[in-house]
């Protein structure tokens, strides 16, 4: 071609896109399912962790449970069925959870094999989750000496006998210590399956989980308002009505005796309702449900500090971060990048 003369040539072709990163591997959820196993408990843990979630519109379930047992057949509690083709304990060994429900017998030890991969899944650092009397497996493998944990709360004088060297928080309805974890009451396993979620995943994706079980993403207060009492015959001093109504104005600066005034009663009335109900005070609820409210902004995508801190009630952008951390862990820019969504991604309703 002479020197100075130009070819003509087509459009450059754009490099070829990156293909898109495969989703992340589910969190493997182990279930052992021992005999006389409450089978409430073990539903909980399937139909949080082991069903679809079309309602998160996400590529790829987020955990897959496996169920398993110490033997080819598992009689459940009280015979209702027998729970066969289940994987055996070794499926343990590759959990990165491990729940444990509860069963009736408490008092006779589980058996040896069973504490053994409870044990077995402590020491590689799997997350290890008790429901209900399920705390009592955990107490007896050992892993619980000196750390928090919870129970039945009328179960709670037999697991001291038995497992002083546990500290026991009888009051409340689950108990994180991180590595390990465990729950109240058998209806308190959905509490603490809600928290994993929020955990993990952050409190929106949690609320569209509670949304469809039809269950609240979080209950205030602890199993102190289930524990058997005489009931005396008084007006309906119920909190719910000035709680509903706070909570749709969480963005004005409520104070306690804007609540007092809601309820018509007294602060000091106030204060022992909330103590007697919801196991709190009235400041430590408003507090939680503005943070909650703020992790939920936060999560949907608002990056600005100060209008997340109006939005919630929580005032400033430092009061924020303060709160956040408070309650997290995180700062809101970590919180952010752990729970955010994605630019152009949101839950379904």
């Amino acid at each position: 071609m002479p020197q100075g003369s130009s070819q003509r040539r087509g459009p450059i072709p754009s490099p070829c896109p990156s293909p898109p990163p495969p989703p992340p591997s589910p969190h493997r959820v182990a279930v052992i399912v021992d005999e006389a196993t409450n089978p409430f408990e073990v539903g909980v843990a399937t139909e949080l962790f082991g069903l679809p979630r079309p309602e998160l519109g996400l590529p790829a379930p987020l955990y897959e449970v496996t169920l398993c047992t110490p033997g080819p057949e598992v009689r459940m509690n009280h015979g209702f069925f027998t729970l066969t083709g289940a994987a055996d304990l070794d499926a343990v060994d590759d959990a990165d959870t491990l729940i444990v429900p509860g069963h009736p017998d408490n008092v006779v030890p589980r058996g040896a094999a069973v504490l053994d991969a409870v044990r077995r899944a402590h020491a590689r650092g799997a997350r290890v989750v008790s429901f209900c009397t399920g705390t009592f497996a955990l107490a007896e493998a050992g892993v619980l000496d000196g750390r928090r944990a919870t129970t039945h709360w009328r179960w709670a004088e037999a697991f001291r006998e038995l497992h002083p060297k546990v500290r026991l928080e009888p009051d409340v309805l689950y108990v994180d210590e991180g590595d390990l974890l465990s729950s109240a009451g058998s209806a308190a396993s959905l509490d603490l399956g809600l928290h994993l979620w929020r955990r993990d995943h952050g409190a929106e994706i949690a609320n569209a989980v509670s949304r469809r079980l039809v269950f609240a993403s979080h209950r205030d207060g602890g199993q102190r308002q289930f524990v058997e009492r005489p009931v005396p015959h008084v007006r309906d001093e119920s909190l719910g009505p000035v709680l509903a109504w706070a909570q749709e104005r969480l963005d004005t600066p409520l104070t306690v005796a804007d609540l007092a005034g809601r309820a018509a009663v007294s602060p000091a009335t106030l204060h022992r309702r909330f103590r007697a109900q919801l196991g709190t005070t009235p400041l430590a609820w408003l507090i939680g449900e503005r943070v909650t409210l703020a992790r939920r902004l936060i999560e949907r995508g608002e990056h600005r500090l100060d209008v997340v801190a109006e939005r919630s009630g929580l005032g400033t952008a430092a009061n924020l971060r303060a709160r956040l951390r408070q309650e997290t862990g995180l700062s809101p820019s970590a919180y952010r990048r752990r729970f955010g969504a994605a630019p152009g991604e949101r839950l379904k309703a």
